[in-house]
């Protein structure tokens, strides 16, 4: 659509396809979406399931539900973190810190990377263990705060929050679907079945 219709208006009978042409013409700069929205855009495309949680109350009603739909009230979870342990021992189902006794993963992770959807961990969450030896399916607990454009900027805050010692095995988990069409990029990768539950606190 011409640059003066669009501030003059048009008197003719402009058929309606040509009206529509008030897309951004393919030259101008790409409309820069909000961090979080890029990260939960990127991570539902790798395959994560996501659900945004006001508080605690809405964390836990979203783990029973979690639970229910995959029938694990009565499986055991991996959890290794002490903060984890803790904020969850009320919650009901049976934990371990041993792998082979688990069904699913209960962990944090270090940062969330908007700019392609991937989950940063390191050793805090996963010992010196790889990411192929933890179960299929995980379910990670973490915070609008820890979001961050890129693996760069996470890298960045674990050296800043770590300075005495910083974690080992720092490595990102992006290819979240179980199923089993896999492409040359997310070959050799291990998917995850992997369920995010993010709470705000900003």
């Amino acid at each position: 659509m011409s640059l003066f219709r669009k501030i003059f208006g048009s008197k003719s009978n402009t058929s309606d396809d040509e009206i529509k042409s008030d897309e951004r013409g393919k030259y101008m700069p790409e409309i820069k979406l909000p961090i979080d929205e890029r990260f939960t855009i990127n991570f539902k495309a790798n395959g994560g399931k996501f659900l945004y949680c006001e508080n605690l109350n809405e964390i836990f009603q979203n783990l029973q539900s979690i639970l229910e739909e995959n029938a694990w009230e009565d499986k055991t979870a991996l959890v290794v973190d002490e903060h984890l342990i803790s904020k969850f021992k009320s919650f009901g189902f049976k934990m371990s810190n041993k792998v082979s006794e688990a069904s699913f993963f209960l962990t944090t992770c270090e940062n969330l990377i908007a700019n392609d959807g991937s989950l940063l961990i390191s050793s805090k969450q996963i010992f010196e263990k790889k990411l192929p030896e933890l179960p299929e399916n995980f379910v990670v607990f973490a915070t609008t705060s820890q979001i961050v454009e890129n693996i760069g900027e996470g890298l960045r805050g674990i050296k800043a929050k770590n300075k005495q010692k910083i974690p080992t095995n720092i490595t990102t988990i992006k290819h979240f679907k179980s199923s089993h069409e896999k492409d040359f990029l997310s070959y050799g990768s291990s998917a995850k079945n992997l369920y995010l539950l993010l709470l705000e606190d900003l």
